[in-house]
């Protein structure tokens, strides 16, 4: 079922609720506006980086580009620079790229309203999904992600139990099980004061896909969202995830690329 809002809309929506005026994601981050920016400022085990801004001029761009890289690496901290396609100036990845930051792969940043997703995905036999509310199950999310994206999961599961333990009321976190062994996990981040819900880290491990996991586990959340009163949930997605998303009704918004910058040791 598609979306009731335009894509143009959502997207507008998004930048203005979730990255214009973003918000802390727990007690020891800071979001601050300066100048045409908007950043956030975490722990090392945190995320760090720029997730919104404008500019008037390639000038205004690199002046500003330089003062990010001066306030993170002051802390000793690396750090992204969330660029989305429709972003000015229009050559901004080029700019970052002269600046010493290193681009990661494309995703797509999909979107789509609640109400309107076909949320008719029902668990494979010999799955249970459960619910993750303690340090044990944030250590089998964490197992689940280095399996089923390989890389280190550590950050990851330092801001998840972090997360759970002062404001669990802003994720969602699931492991698909089959018998005791996990072998997807998934969370969703909800923005309060916002319309929007993020999924994210949606993995299965390598010899459990091609099953259903993972399209059961975005319709789990998806109605969880719906019960606390998210209207949009949004996603950045990959190759493997996209065709999925855009089955269940998710609309395609725009190209996201995440580049980093990492301070001289």
């Amino acid at each position: 079922m598609p979306s009731t809002t335009a894509p143009a809309a959502l997207l507008t929506l998004y930048d203005r609720e979730i990255r214009r005026d973003a918000r802390p994601d727990g007690p020891d981050d800071v979001v601050e506006r300066v100048g045409r920016v908007v950043r956030r400022t975490a722990p090392a085990h945190g995320w760090n980086g720029v997730v919104w801004s404008d500019f008037a001029s390639g000038e205004e761009a690199d002046q500003a580009i330089a003062d990010q890289i001066a306030h993170y690496t002051s802390r000793g901290l690396a750090f992204e620079w969330k660029l989305y396609a429709h972003d000015e100036p229009a050559d901004l990845g080029s700019r970052l790229l002269a600046h010493g930051f290193t681009p990661e792969p494309d995703e797509t940043l999909m979107g789509a309203e609640t109400d309107a997703l076909a949320l008719t995905a029902t668990v494979p036999d010999g799955i249970r999904v459960v619910p993750v509310t303690d340090e044990a199950g944030v250590d089998q999310v964490a197992a689940v992600h280095e399996r089923a994206f390989g890389d280190d999961a550590s950050r990851l599961r330092r801001r998840l139990l972090d997360t759970l333990t002062t404001t669990p009321d802003t994720v969602a976190a699931v492991l698909a099980l089959a018998g005791d062994v996990p072998v997807s996990a998934a969370r969703m981040e909800l923005t309060p004061g916002t319309s929007f819900a993020g999924l994210w880290g949606g993995g299965t491990v390598p010899e459990w896909r091609g099953r259903g996991i993972y399209r059961a586990l975005v319709t789990h959340r998806a109605r969880i969202a719906a019960a606390r009163g998210y209207r949009v949930l949004h996603v950045d997605a990959g190759p493997r995830s996209r065709p999925i998303l855009q089955r269940l009704g998710f609309t395609p918004l725009t190209v996201t690329t995440p580049y980093v910058y990492e301070p001289s040791l």
